[in-house]
Formats: C-alpha cells, structure tokens, sequence
C-alpha cells in the first residue's frame, strides 16, 4: 500500500470521528442517551483520561497524558513512513499502523482543542467556537457516544465473587477513533503472521 492510500485511510477515519464527535456535543447534553436498538445506544459521556475512564491524578495528570499521546502519535507516524518505504511490507501492517494513527490523532485533537472551542456541556447543548470555554490548551475531554450493552442483570448468587452484583456485559462506551485504535491492534494480534510477513 502506498503512503498516499494511508493518508487517504487516515483522512476519512479522522473526518468521520470528528464529525460525530461534534455532532454529539452539539446535540445532545452530557449523559443523554438515545436507543437505537435494544442492545445499542448513544449515550454522550466525556472521557478525561485513558481508555476505560483511566486518569493520571494530579495537577498535571492530563496535560502529561496529552504531551504522552503526541509523542506517541508522533512514533506511530514514523513507523507507517517507515513500514511504507520499505516495499517489502504487507498491507496488513500498513493498515493496521494507518488505523491506530488516525484512532490516536483523533482522540488527540478531542484532548488539545476540544477544551477551547467548546462550552461546557453539562445541562446544556455545547457551542463550537463559544466565547466561554470549558477548558484549557491540552486539557480537553474525549467525547465517546457507542454502547453496547447486549446484557444486563443480575449475575447468579453462587458465582464467586460477582455473585449476586448487577452487570453488564460490554459496558464500554467509545468512539470512532477507539474503534479505529481497536481494529488496528487486533489486525496486528489475529493477523500477525500475515501482518509482519515480508513480501
């Protein structure tokens, strides 16, 4: 694959993460949830930290996550450029490197602008470009929006340790580039023979 088709790859993924992503913050307030089917949601939360809702504490907890996640960026895009000028490099690792790229960059974005062109959007639906900013250079929140909850209950009383507990299975609530970010990993892990094979 060409770099050029990567960037392409790239384009599309950060266009369409960042388009529901504004589209969420603009029309639905923090915690509004939409069914769509039984067992998948909308449901707009912002995420401060890592995945799973994850922070680093401390004043400065966010601001290090961020400058960690460009530098990070900044790797994975040296590794796409490098797996692509080597020919021998199947397509398999350059699309997987160009999706955990475009999921990375994306969040990336959420955390260094969204916290200064946006309002707050607790109780209320956020402006783009408002004038009174929820936030900081760099310490802007991820917006996530997919749910999947395809069960929910109470677990059996004699499982140990959950017995009894209400659960859900696949709570997580994510976005775009995370799905990007997840299907890159997982070509990497399930393909990985195909994937580090040199042409």
């Amino acid at each position: 694959m060409s770099l050029r088709k990567a960037y392409l790859l790239i384009f599309i993924i950060l266009l369409v993460d960042q388009v529901s992503k504004i589209y969420i913050k603009t029309n639905f307030i923090l915690g509004e949830e939409v069914e769509v089917f039984r067992w998948f949601k909308i449901l707009f939360i912002e995420n401060e930290g890592m995945a799973w809702g994850t922070k680093i504490p401390g004043t400065y907890g966010k601001l290090f996550l961020t400058l960690f996640r460009l530098v990070a960026v900044g790797g994975i895009g040296y590794w796409l450029w490098d797996s692509v000028e080597k020919k021998h490099s199947s397509n398999y690792l350059i699309v997987a490197i160009a999706l955990i790229f475009a999921g990375a960059f994306g969040n990336i974005i959420d955390s260094v602008f969204y916290g200064v062109i946006f309002d707050d959007s607790q109780q209320q639906l956020a402006t783009l470009f408002s004038d009174q900013p929820y936030g900081t250079w760099f310490h802007g929140q991820v917006v996530d929006m997919f749910y999947f909850p395809f069960w929910h209950g109470i677990l059996p009383s004699w499982l140990p340790i959950w017995g009894g507990k209400e659960f859900t299975f696949f709570n997580a609530i994510f976005n775009i580039a995370d799905m990007a970010i997840s299907t890159g990993v997982g070509i990497l892990i399930f393909f990985n023979k195909k994937a580090f094979h040199h042409n």
